[in-house]
């Protein structure tokens, strides 16, 4: 059984929306699946229409039975979802994993013990990691045979790219078994510039550590998720579909390497995320600007000081210090920020204190935003035509909480077709969402 586990410690890249539907196109494809959520939030259930109110036994009791005593099989907690596919669900309990297992011997290893007593049950286990590196993540690279990173083909695709490849390789220092990490350019826009540009660098300097499947922007995707439903089941006929079956199809054809000392797998895996972290570093430079600037060093020290204290607490307290005087270097940017350079790219971020929305429609005569922050009347926020290009843009200051908003493009509401996160409204069409922290 290979054990595809998928990781990015950035939220919002779309890494739920793969693992449900690299699963199910894996089991379309006739393979037996196993698809494990291991993130709090617990997405994959709701993905996939399974009642959250239903679920009495999650996949955290699973792991922590053992530590128990009272060892609880994987094969209670499971979810029938289709032919070839099977659900582990997640749960909010999931969150005091770590705490729970403190002190515990080979508490990493939870999730690895309990795949091996159904290896032979299935041809793949797809894991949704949770978008933080905690020991939940390492249970899932040490179970892992393979890691794979969706990364936004937008202005931010490489936000914190390379650092969550150097953490991916603290964390895997300490694997036993060899783990091949890819790249899968995903929300691939072919409408803009610059995410033919930033494809077009990604698959430049990653090479073959690069999936040639890319998984472009489709609303179809997001709709099936709001019904419950893999892509595949929603809209078989649909861009999103035929994407990821040409992923499943080149998960499934990608070459298992020969098996070696263990020793040389940790060099091995070592060696290979080091590559790619350098990589990411040189098309950071490549396509650096003030903006991605400011984002790719947005740190987060206390996830990364918690990953290296699993191992070296000494190198986290040194990197912790390090992420210090990164975010300091982050605000001296971020001053220097002007209206032009925010125009390159699309969508909705939080930038310093304010709330930057950005959008294209050349032949637009007007765009307003609609939403929760300003009573839904779109007159009170008209967005401002950035020079001829036809770019749009607003600002503003939001206190933290969750927004829904619609744009109003020459009289017409619909949903922010740069912005992933969605939710349908009472009258059949969908909000997008924003959450400002």
């Amino acid at each position: 059984m290979r054990t595809v586990a998928i990781v990015n410690q950035k939220g919002g890249c779309g890494k739920t929306t793969v693992s449900i539907n690299l699963a199910s196109a894996l089991a379309e494809l006739g393979k037996k699946v196993l698809l494990v959520d291991m993130d709090p939030q617990s997405h994959c259930a709701v993905g996939l229409a399974v009642p959250e109110e239903q679920i009495e036994q999650s996949i955290y009791d699973v792991l922590i039975s053992r530590s128990r005593n009272e060892p609880i099989r994987l094969t209670e907690i499971l979810w029938r979802i289709g032919d070839n596919i099977e659900l582990a669900p997640a749960s909010i309990d999931l969150s005091a994993f770590e705490q729970q297992m403190a002190g515990i011997t080979d508490r990493e290893t939870c999730l690895k013990t309990v795949l091996d007593e159904v290896r032979g049950e299935y041809d793949f286990a797809v894991v949704d990691c949770p978008p933080a590196v905690s020991l939940l993540t390492f249970n899932a690279l040490r179970a892992s045979t393979d890691v794979l990173v969706p990364v936004e083909t937008g202005y931010f695709a490489l936000h914190g790219l390379s650092k969550q490849l150097e953490t991916l390789g603290i964390l895997c220092k300490r694997c036993q078994q060899h783990v091949s990490v890819r790249v899968l350019a995903s929300m691939y826009d072919i409408r803009t510039k610059m995410a033919r540009e930033i494809l077009a660098e990604l698959r430049s300097h990653f090479g073959d550590r690069m999936f040639k499947t890319v998984v472009n922007f489709n609303t179809k995707i997001k709709e099936a998720s709001s019904f419950g439903q893999p892509i595949n089941e929603y809209d078989p006929a649909s861009k999103g579909q035929q994407d990821f079956r040409n992923l499943a199809q080149e998960v499934i054809g990608s070459e298992e390497r020969p098996q070696v000392k263990s020793k040389r797998l940790v060099d091995s895996l070592a060696d290979q995320l080091e590559a790619i972290g350098a990589s990411a570093n040189e098309l950071l430079k490549a396509t650096q600007s003030p903006v991605v600037a400011m984002e790719a060093k947005e740190p987060e020290p206390v996830a990364v000081a918690q990953a290296v204290a699993i191992q070296e607490p000494v190198v986290a307290s040194q990197s912790a210090g390090a992420e210090v005087e990164t975010v300091v270097e982050t605000q001296a940017e971020a001053a220097d920020l002007t209206d032009a350079k925010l125009a390159n790219y699309y969508g909705v971020s939080q930038i310093q204190d304010a709330v930057v929305f950005v959008t294209l429609y050349p032949r637009a005569q007007s765009v307003a935003l609609a939403g929760d922050f300003n009573n839904w009347q779109p007159s009170n926020t008209p967005m401002q035509r950035v020079g001829d290009s036809g770019v749009w843009q607003a600002k503003m200051k939001l206190a933290n909480g969750t927004y829904r908003y619609r744009l109003v493009v020459d009289g017409q509401w619909q949903q922010d077709p740069y912005n992933e996160r969605s939710e349908m409204n009472p009258y059949g069409d969908y909000n997008s969402v924003l959450e400002v922290k």
